[in-house]
């Protein structure tokens, strides 16, 4: 019996757990001080509440759960896992919008999955980590999601990253400019959104596959091409996108729709100078983004010399109201917590200090006898805020050091009959190789002096 897991999912060890956990807590913690809530939510949605979301590629991609009693062949379903977090978020402000403040603005880290090939650097669970604000239409929530998602990025060391926008009325003003008529809108929105997976020439393929004509794609794929590469820093910056804030004008003419994604994103713009996404944000008609509730500005990250991104977003205005049956404008950003880990764990970018070690200290076991004594011990250390391992076996010393050394537990604390005696503790620093014997009750002040500095040495060796 093969003992991997199921296709498309992982198991992660304790080193991996950690760093997953140094990057999740990074993230909440810039989250927090934006004044973000955090909200969990079913890892399983009734089917209805997930099908239709996200477009024609999404639904086939949602993972769906027999019916109860429901044979196999008939393909009957009820249940399904959640795609993403921003539909069952939507769901959530449907249900308790009675309770939840007027601007509900909320951090949510959590798992979902998709049925997609399994491949390199692509699963089929995978975690999100988002940030949403609902209740207001005001462009100021796009500029501070802009400003947290970039610290955030920043906290973890990424400096060469930035992030595109561009705006769905936008996108929707160019194409009928061009020529797409408005039923194939969705069509190309899909295709042009793999622009960067598959290339100008293969999108133009897509698109005439999609029935779109060959002459209105090629002028939508030459607006993208023309300024699509900027360089980073805040003059360039705004020059760049000051131009082509220009150029998407003089394509979409008086289109109303167009020119009022254009003032806005203007206003975007012009708002995150003030914030630590100022010189980051770069105007990209080329951003398409494939979910097809986006209704105004989308926004995604990207990363030099880095295919793809590191998350995405935008804003949703009618989502929420598909629930509840009244509007509730809504915008949101979401970090891809597996690329980010892959990313920074190719770039070397984990700090060296990032704890590894499952303890601080490993109290060993004198003899079979003294084995409550070893608790007792590991209860003190404990409540002092270390963090503490126990040998379960009365084995040689000489075992024990060599276990608690393989594991990287840098201490290990000993009361044999003459500590027990004496009230004291023989403490082994397993990285400089000396021991040193110390009152029982400076025992764990001893240990977080060494561990606080490493190259010290020991004030009394035996």
């Amino acid at each position: 019996m093969s003992t991997l897991p199921a296709r498309g999912m992982r198991d992660f060890l304790p080193e991996e757990v950690r760093r997953r956990e140094f990057v999740v807590r990074r993230i909440k913690d810039v989250y927090a001080r934006y004044g973000f809530e955090p909200l969990e939510t079913p890892a399983v949605e009734n089917i209805d509440t997930l099908l239709g979301k996200y477009g024609e590629e999404g639904n086939q991609l949602i993972f769906k759960i027999l019916k109860r009693g429901a044979h196999e062949a008939t393909g009957q379903a009820d249940l399904a896992l959640r795609y993403d977090l921003t539909v069952p978020l939507a769901r959530v402000v449907a249900e308790y919008r009675g309770v939840l403040p007027k601007f509900f603005k909320r951090y949510q880290i959590q798992p979902v999955w998709r049925a997609d090939r399994p491949a390199r650097g692509r699963f089929r669970e995978f975690y999100q980590c988002d940030v949403d604000a609902l209740g207001s239409t005001s462009t100021m929530v796009e500029a501070e999601l802009c400003a947290a998602v970039s610290e955030a990025l920043a906290a973890l060391g990424f400096t060469d990253f930035v992030v595109r926008l561009n705006d769905r009325r936008l996108l929707n003003a160019v194409l009928d400019a061009a020529g797409v008529p408005a039923a194939r809108h969705g069509d190309a929105l899909v295709a042009l959104d793999k622009l960067d997976k598959i290339g100008r020439d293969g999108v133009a393929r897509e698109l005439e596959s999609r029935g779109i004509d060959s002459f209105a794609g090629s002028r939508v794929l030459d607006l993208f091409a023309a300024g699509h590469e900027a360089p980073p820093g805040h003059d360039a910056a705004e020059a760049a996108n000051a131009a082509t804030l220009a150029r998407a004008a003089a394509f979409v003419g008086e289109d109303e729709r167009g020119r009022a994604a254009l003032a806005d994103l203007a206003d975007i713009l012009a708002l995150t100078a003030s914030t630590p996404a100022d010189g980051r944000v770069r105007l990209d008609l080329a951003l398409a983004r494939g979910l097809s509730y986006y209704t105004g500005a989308i926004m995604e990250i990207a990363v030099a010399d880095l295919p793809g991104s590191l998350g995405g977003g935008g804003r949703y205005d009618e989502l929420v109201g598909m629930f509840l049956g009244q509007h509730v404008p809504a915008c949101g950003f979401s970090l891809g917590l597996e690329r980010i880990l892959v990313v920074m764990g190719e770039r070397g970018m984990f700090p060296p200090d990032l704890v590894h070690t499952p303890a601080d200290v490993m109290v060993a076991v004198w003899n079979h006898g003294r084995r409550a004594d070893t608790l007792e011990l590991a209860r003190e250390l404990r409540s002092a805020g270390l963090r503490v391992d126990v040998y379960p076996e009365a084995d040689k010393l000489g075992k024990q050091f060599k276990y608690a050394a393989a594991r990287e537990v840098p201490f290990v604390a000993v009361v044999g009959d003459d500590e027990r005696a004496a009230g004291t503790v023989a403490l082994k620093d397993l990285r400089a190789g000396e021991q040193v014997t110390v009152a029982r009750a400076d025992a764990a002040a001893t240990v977080k002096a060494r561990l606080q500095a490493p190259g010290s040495e020991l004030q009394a060796p035996l």
